[in-house]
């Protein structure tokens, strides 16, 4: 049964905790109202610390409210300024929100309320872990390893959502010294296939190698494999 949302109310409970948000050093008070499955509202305020790294958010404090008052899963959570107005969770919050609300977990905005699924697209959640921990991942062949430290990209697979995507890395080349065989120069983002991995693979190394699912090479660079690739593999 669909819950029935009092926008209003959430946010009058944000403003009301936002009065007591601690924020001396940004001077940005925030405060988050959330409605979780069972009916209770729970609320938190930003407060933030000397060592700004470990400041904590408003979506923080709810989330911790949250376990502590019961648990559940957030239905719909507004988050205010200090003027009271609607504002965007941060990345890291959106990501709390995710994990304990979901994608369907609505969030205020204006005009109207928006997803998180829309605001983290390809968001990564428990059901992803779950792929993941359920299936071995692919093997990679032995004869790899006489490929670290060539200056090689490796196109690789890669989980996304549950789905097959396709991401890559570029591998340092080694030189004189055994200790700068080890490291990776840069990572690719996600593909859809093989043939856009192959593409920024090109645009910084002649030597691309992809290894599918299964853990099988192929040479994917400019020209003909080195004799050395071929070693070992089957006819």
């Amino acid at each position: 049964m669909t819950m029935e949302i009092d926008w209003a109310e959430l946010r009058a409970a944000a403003v009301e905790v936002m009065q007591r948000a601690y924020a001396p050093y940004s001077r940005f008070p925030v405060g988050a109202a959330a409605l979780v499955d069972d009916g209770r509202v729970i609320v938190g305020c930003n407060v933030e610390n000397a060592g700004y790294g470990v400041a904590l958010c408003a979506e923080c404090g709810v989330v911790s409210q949250l376990h502590a008052s019961g648990g559940g899963r957030i239905v719909a959570l507004s988050c205010v300024d200090a003027t009271g107005q609607p504002i965007m969770p941060c990345g890291r919050c959106r990501q709390l929100l995710w994990e304990n609300g979901g994608p369907n977990c609505l969030i205020e905005a204006y005009p109207s309320p928006l997803l998180m699924a829309e605001l983290m697209p390809h968001g990564f959640g428990p059901a992803d872990l779950a792929v993941v921990t359920s299936s071995p991942a692919p093997s990679v062949p032995v004869r790899l390893s006489k490929w670290i430290g060539q200056g090689t990209v490796f196109i690789h697979p890669e989980l996304d959502g549950g789905k097959q995507v396709w991401t890559g890395y570029w591998d340092r080349s080694s030189g004189a010294e055994e200790s700068e065989r080890a490291g990776i120069l840069e990572e690719g983002p996600i593909w859809p296939d093989t043939e856009e991995g192959v593409r920024w693979g090109r645009a910084r190394t002649p030597r691309v190698v992809v290894v599918d699912a299964e853990g099988a090479m192929s040479w994917a660079g400019e020209g003909d494999p080195p004799a050395a690739f071929n070693e070992g593999v089957p006819a």
